[in-house]
């Protein structure tokens, strides 16, 4: 049975544009075939230019837009110069000294011989303004996106070279690129403090300068070139990179040991990566299925928007007509009587829509369809996750490595998590999704109740944003470690999750240190490549590598192929990165394990790398000298 979404949906009502009536403009079958473009008066230019002659002069070229058998040209209003987005033309308003130029009468009266002011409509008009200004910006962003997105392309291409080459080299010496990593960001972060310095003291060494001007003097501004002029911008950036410095410091002071450690697991972690290549791939997969959810959730919302036929009211200029705002048929209205007792009525077009229970829970199925989309997305990642996890334990638990690993292990772990763990993984990808689904709840309320004058509620909303916050988070640690035992030992995700707690908690200091440890050294890895590869793109597109200067498109604003490429580097990063992690939360909870179901004798071998064993016994005997 085909479901009423899709019998009432219609995706023509978002896409193309429909007239005063809720006919589609240029499409077939329609009175609007040859009339493709919807134009929007601009109704503050009514009441001072009705009757005068620019009505007349333009009446050829505009009575294409008004309503079937309009023959009046002196009630025509004279448009201002527009411009057309989507098959829409909005005209623009002129504006003088940033003041909206209105017409000079205080009020008018309109169809129906209601005055209204002029006044009530400045802030509309004021909104409509702010919206064209937007309007430009994004056709500018557009073009510069046009004229870039192939050196874009090529960033990202560069991007996914080099992290690839990283993680191809971490497998060999990751000891030391970590350590190269570790001072390469510590290097990069001084020259930006020492760079920022130089900049602050050339701008306050100038005289007649912007140095002593603020950001707050010149406000916002898409221009980001212009705050590179003031010595405030560069004294902000050096606080802020001195605080990040000091913090890494610190860090690598107190945690040096445990570094060590960690820098252990990711060798482990590169050997098994080494023996399974074709988990670096799987992202891929994850990032196609997501895919597939986000359009199967946008269809599914286009189409509940788009629900609905026309409904059409009855409008009268009597303001005691009975028949008012009723729902009406135009193809019969000529046949009732509310003409005769509400002369003037017309069966007027109102919205599309329905008045039937399916239309009035449209807002019910959108959260519905919201809810199905998190609870997608959150199974595509925890299949992920057990499928890699899965993948390393049995490489973990190989006692010989390689001969014991088994054949195509990546699709023996996929066909695992498919064939046994679905219910398991559904079950925890709806619990996350239930949470998620609330925090939106508490941020639209947030939204809702900023204007509000009641403390207490938004204080409540405070709090739970951060509860629900902190919830989610732990909920997704845990659900990360239940599919690594579901995939080890195959039990049910319940179970799972309660060994994984026990466990964690059982090698709670491990867990704080040596696997936040590696998170850490991970996100220096991203933060580097995608900084070096943002420091890159900056210099290209500022112009500033005369070997390729000619090369460099016209843009309006540098920035906006920049933060792609920066944002999309860190993506790409990520992805990559995101096997490695992982592999080494896998490879800490079998070592845990491990630890805990033997002993290292004959009879109970130990089933990790003999450099994970050296590496126990030094933390071993580190412990008996400090105990005596």
């Amino acid at each position: 049975k085909t479901p009423k979404t899709w019998i009432h949906g219609d995706t023509r009502k978002v896409v193309y544009p429909t007239d005063s009536h809720g006919q589609f403009c240029g499409q077939q079958g329609t009175p609007n075939a040859n009339k493709a473009i919807l134009f929007y008066f601009n109704i503050l230019q009514c009441p001072s230019l009705r009757g005068t002659h620019y009505a007349i002069l333009y009446w050829e070229y505009y009575r294409q837009f008004c309503k079937p058998g309009f023959d009046n040209p002196r009630k025509v209003q004279r448009p201002d110069a527009s411009s057309q987005i989507l098959q829409r033309c909005f005209p623009d308003f002129i504006t003088r000294n940033g003041t909206l130029t209105v017409a000079n009468k205080t009020d008018f009266k309109d169809g129906l011989g209601k005055t209204r002011s002029v006044i009530d409509l400045r802030d509309a008009a004021n909104g409509i303004t702010s919206l064209l200004d937007a309007k430009e910006v994004g056709m500018k962003i557009f073009e510069d996106y046009a004229s870039s997105w192939y050196w874009i392309l090529l960033g990202l291409v560069i991007t996914m070279v080099v992290s690839l080459a990283f993680i191809l080299l971490l497998r060999f010496t990751a000891g030391v690129l970590l350590w190269l990593i570790i001072f390469g960001v510590i290097a990069v972060v001084g020259y930006g403090i020492w760079h920022c310095y130089w900049e602050f003291s050339t701008l306050r060494g100038k005289p007649h300068s912007d140095g002593d001007v603020t950001i707050s003097d010149i406000g916002f501004q898409t221009d980001f070139r212009v705050y590179l002029q003031l010595s405030q911008t560069w004294l902000i950036l050096m606080i802020s990179l001195s605080v990040i410095e000091a913090v890494i410091i610190v860090i690598l002071i107190f945690l040096r040991r445990r570094v060590r450690i960690a820098i252990a697991l990711l060798k482990e972690g590169s050997r098994a990566i080494g023996y399974i290549m074709s988990t670096l791939f799987y992202p891929i997969i994850t990032f196609v299925l997501l895919a597939i959810c986000i359009a199967y959730w946008a269809v599914i919302a286009v189409f509940l928007a788009s629900s609905g036929d026309a409904v059409y009211k009855v409008m009268s200029t009597q303001d005691k007509c009975m028949y008012a705002n009723l729902t009406c048929d135009p193809e019969k209205f000529s046949q009732t009587n509310v003409t005769m007792v509400c002369p003037g009525s017309q069966c007027t077009f109102a919205f599309y829509g329905g008045e039937s229970l399916y239309h009035h829970y449209i807002f019910v199925l959108q959260l519905c369809n919201l809810l199905v989309f998190l609870w997608l997305v959150n199974f595509t990642i925890a299949l992920g996750q057990c499928t890699l996890a899965g993948a390393f334990a049995s490489y973990y638990w190989a006692l010989r490595k390689p001969q014991d690993i088994p054949s195509c292990p990546l699709f023996s772990s996929f066909s695992r998590a498919v064939r046994y763990h679905t219910g398991s993984l559904a079950f925890g990808s709806l619990i996350l999704a239930f949470v998620q689904m609330f925090r939106i709840v508490l941020e639209y309320l947030d939204h809702k109740l900023k204007g509000a004058h009641n403390a207490f509620a938004r204080f409540l909303i405070c709090c739970l944003k951060c509860c629900f916050w902190c919830l989610e988070h732990f909920i997704k640690f845990m659900n990360r470690n239940a599919y690594i035992m579901m995939a080890i030992y195959g039990k049910s995700f319940c179970t799972s999750a309660k060994d994984a707690f026990f466990l964690l908690m059982r090698n709670v200091v491990r867990v704080a240190v040596l696997d936040k440890v590696t998170d850490f050294l991970l996100f220096l890895g991203k933060v580097l490549i995608s900084g070096s590869v943002g420091v890159l793109a900056f210099f290209f597109f500022t112009r500033k590598i005369p070997v390729i200067q000619e090369e460099v498109p016209s843009l309006n604003y540098y920035w906006v192929p920049l933060l792609t490429v920066i944002f999309g580097s860190y993506l790409i990063a990520h992805g990559f990165f995101n096997v490695y992690a992982m592999c080494v939360d896998t490879l800490f909870l079998c070592f845990c394990e491990d630890l805990e179901r033997n002993d290292g004798s004959p009879l109970k071998p130990f089933y990790m790398s003999p450099q994970l064993h050296r590496i126990l016994r030094r933390e071993q005997g580190s412990k008996l000298y400090a105990s005596s």
